[in-house]
């Protein structure tokens, strides 16, 4: 399984928990998928797809917030993203 198929799988998951839908009380998971090495021109993470700045921000995050991650980093990856995620566009 490569890294999209990962990301992706682990979306697929957390989706049909419930945890990216709007009126979920639970606290969005971590994106990470313990592939923590950062992609040669340093701008996303191989395993999760997040920029630095995104992994540093995290545990900050509010529950719309790490949705908007999600969303993103998805984008990112050339995964599916679920239709209880934001639209978001990226940079």
């Amino acid at each position: 399984m490569n890294a999209t198929q990962t990301i992706a799988a682990h979306a697929d998951r957390l989706s049909a928990a419930g945890y990216f839908d709007q009126n979920s009380d639970e606290v969005v998971p971590s994106p990470c998928v313990s592939v923590c090495r950062m992609s040669d021109d340093g701008s996303v993470c191989e395993g999760c797809f997040r920029s630095l700045d995104e992994i540093r921000r995290w545990s900050g995050l509010d529950t719309q917030a790490r949705r908007v991650v999600w969303a993103r980093l998805l984008q990112r990856a050339g995964a599916p993203v679920p239709p209880s995620l934001p639209t978001v566009e990226l940079p």
